[in-house]
């Protein structure tokens, strides 16, 4: 199957409940809407990657209860493991945002108007990528303050009018993927109990 036919097919446009959940979450009016959309783009954008990281380590150091160390060494190399995927699948596929799919009339647009490689969302592999790699083992409030911030960027994505559901859903599973990759590689090359991706820890 080609590119274009899997963009076509059911795989991408769920019968046509991609395009409709996209329509009904861009189009949605509620006060501060556009101003959370913008804010949820920009601190979910994986150029923060060092930020994050460097903020995770400061965590990690002075409260090693609250993220465990270990996890870090899971969530340098997911990303890393990300960037490469994602520099070769977007381009790969190019299937288009939904400002050229749907044209001008039908997208409402926070922020710089995109036009291809809308799959997958880079934003949403990060976030997801963030949660699942730093969430297990975490305190409850980092835990949860993962957890709102991976859905808040995936939800702002769709509301700026940058992807389709399918994107953020195919990015979501693409970081949580490398998550698992690379979790299933430190622990078979240094076996320890703290690498397992269980978001059940307390």
């Amino acid at each position: 199957m080609s590119w274009a036919a899997l963009r076509e097919s059911g795989l991408y446009q769920w019968h046509g409940v991609n395009e409709a959940l996209f329509l009904w979450l861009n189009h949605a009016q509620w006060p501060f809407k556009d101003t959370l959309a913008a804010a949820g783009t920009l601190v979910g954008d994986h150029r923060w990657f060092p930020v994050y990281l460097a903020l995770a380590l400061t965590i990690a150091w002075r409260k090693p209860q609250w993220i465990k160390p270990d996890r870090l060494l899971v969530f340098a190399w997911s990303y890393l493991l990300s960037w490469l995927v994602i520099a070769q699948l977007k381009p790969l596929m190019d299937f288009p945002r939904p400002l050229l799919a749907l044209g001008d009339s039908l997208v409402h647009v926070v922020g710089k108007p995109e036009f291809h490689h809308s799959f997958p969302s880079g934003h949403s592999t990060f976030v997801f990528l963030m949660l699942f790699s730093l969430a297990p083992g975490a305190a409850a409030p980092i835990r949860w303050g993962l957890i709102g911030l991976a859905l808040w960027v995936a939800w702002s994505r769709i509301a700026a009018g940058a992807h389709f559901p399918a994107d953020v859903l195919g990015g979501a599973l693409l970081g949580i993927g490398c998550v698992m990759v690379i979790t299933a590689l430190l622990h078979a090359v240094c076996p320890r109990e703290d690498i397992r991706p269980d978001l059940t820890d307390d």
